[in-house]
């Protein structure tokens, strides 16, 4: 491992992070109630909420469960129209999210993970990309470049990011481009980078895994379930990120509905065993973590094994 890199230790580091990703999200939030009755009318606040659950889906559901890790199967049609709501979201193209995401799990808070907290909380929420994004689809998702679905909107991408200012134009002229296109996307980026860097410093984890994810509710929230961030990365081919009743996931809803109409199948679900399984791993960790004398106050548990095992000599 990297000699230079950071565990999360920086009080200041953590307050940057937090005004980075929840102030600009609550001043959004008190511009809209300070403007509701002068610039903003109930119809620019339904082309917001409409166009981000829309674009939120094809990032979580097209381009996130179904794209990248398999979690159902449907038809073109259904595909076509996840993969073009995630373009539009304005993210990046599929090809390169999920390759990233892809390269994330595999190097999950360790070198080469391209937007791990260790590395910083700056660093984790939007500092990665200064350093410029290096998708590696050769190496993390090979398949992705024979998937001529997905290369069709890699090389109209652009194309499909302008739809998500025409549209909101169309609907609300200039002042549904201020809400439905700009704010509604600094409102998705913000909530998406949330889950690389609140999501792995913040909240509680359920499930032993090789790193440091955790559950952060409101995230979940607003991030349309993928919050539920330890339970991805414990189990991370199922569709279902919410894995407790009061786990609010509202991209497994959808999932969920589409399957009873039938227009998704081969849904990917986790036995009750396979998460006691987990669960039980956890309890064996911890009782072995606290007869153990973490020297740098820390990094335990699964977390330490992970990282000493990329330490160098």
């Amino acid at each position: 491992m990297n000699p230079t890199r950071k565990v999360i230790s920086s009080r200041s580091d953590r307050l940057i992070i937090l005004v980075g990703a929840i102030l600009p999200l609550i001043g959004t939030l008190v511009a809209l109630v300070l403007v509701w009755e002068r610039l903003a009318t109930w119809r620019d606040v339904a082309i917001l909420a409409g166009m981000y659950f829309l674009t939120g889906i094809g990032i979580t559901i097209g381009y996130h469960r179904m794209l990248t890790h398999h979690s159902f199967r449907t038809s073109p049609v259904v595909r076509f129209i996840f993969l073009a709501l995630g373009s539009i979201a304005g993210h990046t193209s599929p090809v390169r999210w999920a390759a990233i995401h892809i390269q994330h799990h595999a190097r999950a808070d360790v070198e080469g993970d391209p937007h791990s907290p260790l590395d910083g909380l700056f660093h984790a929420h939007f500092g990665w990309f200064y350093d410029g994004m290096n998708p590696q689809p050769e190496t993390y998702g090979r398949w992705l470049l024979k998937d001529r679905m997905a290369l069709f909107f890699q090389r109209t991408f652009m194309l499909w990011f302008a739809v998500g200012f025409v549209v909101p134009y169309l609907l609300g002229g200039w002042t549904g481009v201020l809400w439905g296109g700009l704010v509604r996307m600094f409102l998705s980026h913000h909530v998406t980078w949330s889950v690389n860097s609140i999501c792995h410093t913040f909240g509680f984890r359920t499930f032993e895994t090789d790193d440091v994810s955790t559950n952060n509710w409101w995230v979940g929230l607003l991030a349309l379930g993928e919050g539920w961030h330890n339970n991805h990365h414990a189990f991370p081919q199922s569709a279902f990120h919410g894995l407790r009743w009061w786990q609010i996931d509202f991209s497994a809803y959808v999932i969920w509905l589409l399957e009873k109409v039938g227009l998704v199948w081969q849904v990917q679900r986790v036995s009750k065993e396979a998460q006691d399984a987990r669960l039980l791993q956890l309890a064996t960790v911890k009782s072995n973590a606290t007869t153990r004398n973490d020297a740098n106050g820390q990094m335990t548990g699964a977390r330490r094994r992970r990282v000493r095992s990329q330490s160098p000599g």
